[in-house]
């Protein structure tokens, strides 16, 4: 492993413990609160916004979801195809959802495929920079990478606690940086993208 990869695995175990540590009553509260930013989003009507089910002490999104559907705005989730491929499949109140392994959730093959517009990005650890840590598997930043390479970039929104910021994210060149994260705090523009 690289000296980076050794920092990037020690910050993630760090920022995780940390988000763990949280209590579970104030965790919830905390989701339902992040619905009110949905606002300061605004996303226009028929924008695709992805989300994510929630696994292990992650935020909840799915409130914000919500809001944002009621903005008009259509919801995708991302679906495992396999160890390296996600793809963002629409999510719809009513229909089925199916085990996507590590915990969370996806509507299943008969949903059709979406490009995102707007990527509600889970994350393990971020910096003042927009910098992120994801969970390693690097699922995020191939899809976004695919995304931008359609001439498609989606506008990225980081979604974590504020404990799970860290002074300094290593960089590796198929990291993609977030253009703004939404915590318990609030929503933060990065200085990169104004």
């Amino acid at each position: 492993m690289t000296p980076s990869r050794d920092l990037k695995k020690e910050l993630r175990r760090q920022a995780l413990a940390r988000r763990d540590g949280l209590d579970a009553a104030w965790r919830a509260r905390a989701a339902l609160d992040l619905a009110g930013a949905a606002a300061e989003i605004d996303p226009a009507p028929e924008t695709v916004v992805s989300g994510f089910w929630p696994m292990r002490s992650e935020m909840d999104v799915r409130p914000l979801m919500e809001a944002l559907a009621g903005r008009g705005a259509r919801l995708c989730l991302p679906a495992i195809l396999d160890r390296t491929t996600i793809v963002f499949r629409a999510f719809l109140r009513d229909a089925p959802l199916i085990d996507m392994g590590f915990g969370t959730q996806g509507p299943d093959a008969t949903a059709a495929v979406l490009d995102p517009d707007l990527m509600l990005v889970p994350l393990a650890a971020f910096d003042g920079r927009g910098h992120r840590i994801g969970y390693g598997a690097g699922y995020y930043d191939r899809a976004i990478a695919r995304l931008v390479a359609r001439g498609r970039p989606p506008r990225l929104i980081g979604v974590a606690f504020d404990c799970q910021e860290v002074a300094r994210v290593p960089e590796e060149p198929h990291d993609m940086a977030l253009d703004e994260i939404l915590t318990e705090s609030g929503l933060r523009r990065f200085a990169s993208t104004l």
